[in-house]
């Protein structure tokens, strides 16, 4: 019964984004009321936060988004689902039912949008999303939009030049066989969350204070393909091997924060987000959810000694005894502010000097 209550699941959702890629702006509202509670608890990635009730979600987000982008279209190249064990030690309630996805919103940038300016050109957002289901409809959704990729992409820069690879669309699956329509195989599902679960037990086995910049506890060369490709936002960028990964965000990462167990007193609080797997693809995340203490500096901002959240998702895929590909969009906006650094005033200074005919980033 499980099987057949997460394909439609995934039936509905996918029902729902191509009413939405076809019915025009005058329509959005109709399409949207009819896939959601009327008490839907939406979160979106910053600055657009959270919206509760469908009212809010058509006018907050729906609306002007296809207003800035007429001809939007969703074009996913992961697209999962199914019912949460809750397993994680992040959380996750288990039995909810959850549809996954990632990959581009895709439009013609004709109107502001968040206060960045339209370029008239195409562009391309990248975005992570969890739907949770409640009988056949959406309750609550958590997606996060790459909004300093579209600031970029309209040529304005707000944090230094990414660690990794950035620039261009952030590429699906290699095997391009992301979309799983259809039922997969069971076993092939417990042995993707069974090899995820062991990478992130290795990755607990740090402890900043002993471990310092040494990742070797980690042992994650037992989990990763030596030719890995690790997908990160905007101010982190792309990794295309394990060393990669390792020298262009994990470490920058764990000077920056680094704790793995936080102190028995803290509450981590948040939510735990999907954590699922179907034949060769896992994913799951955490919103507003405490991760670390800002131990030193990152992203040339300076460390600020704070308790962090973080929204952070992820998509696996798994060919053989290892992950090969992941996909990690991360709230970059929200960790700033958090750091004391409102990235979108970052954003409209830029706007201002290059009205004003001034050069310059900051």
């Amino acid at each position: 019964m499980s099987n057949e209550l997460n394909q439609r699941n995934k039936a509905k959702v996918w029902d729902y984004w191509q009413k939405l890629n076809h019915v025009g702006v005058e329509n959005v509202p109709a399409v949207v009321r009819a896939a959601v509670h009327d008490d839907v608890d939406w979160n979106g990635s910053a600055p657009i936060d959270q919206l509760r009730g469908a009212d809010n979600l058509i006018s907050g987000f729906w609306l002007p988004l296809m207003r800035s982008f007429p001809d939007i279209k969703i074009r996913p190249y992961v697209f999962m689902g199914g019912i949460e064990s809750g397993v994680s030690e992040w959380g996750g309630e288990a039995g909810s039912e959850w549809v996954s996805a990632c990959g581009y919103l895709i439009g013609t940038f004709v109107n502001d949008w968040l206060g960045i300016p339209a370029t008239g050109i195409k562009t391309n957002i990248w975005f992570g999303q969890f739907y949770r289901m409640v009988e056949g409809k959406i309750a609550a959704s958590y997606v996060q939009y790459d909004v300093l990729s579209v600031a970029q992409q309209a040529g304005y820069q707000v944090l230094p030049p990414s660690p990794g690879f950035d620039g261009g669309k952030i590429p699906g699956p290699v095997t391009k066989d992301g979309i799983l329509h259809t039922e997969q195989d069971p076993l092939e599902s417990r042995k993707t969350m069974q090899i995820v679960q062991a990478m992130g037990d290795g990755l607990m086995r740090y402890v900043r204070e002993r471990d310092g910049g040494d990742m070797g506890r980690m042992e994650q060369y037992h989990y990763w393909s030596p030719d890995m490709k690790w997908y990160g936002p905007s101010g982190i960028g792309g990794c295309f091997t394990l060393d990669e990964f390792e020298d262009f965000h994990q470490r920058n990462w764990l000077y920056g924060f680094g704790d793995r167990q936080l102190d028995a007193e803290t509450e981590r609080g948040g939510v735990g987000v999907g954590f699922i797997s179907e034949g060769m693809y896992a994913c799951g995340g955490i919103w507003d959810m405490a991760f670390s203490y800002n131990h030193g500096d990152y992203a040339g901002i300076p460390a600020t000694g704070k308790l962090m959240t973080m929204r952070d998702f992820d998509w696996y895929r798994r060919e053989g005894d290892y992950l090969v590909e992941n996909w990690v969009p991360i709230d970059m906006i929200d960790l700033c502010r958090q750091m004391g650094v409102d990235l979108m005033e970052r954003l409209r200074q830029q706007i201002e000097l290059r009205k004003s005919g001034a050069p310059g980033f900051w």
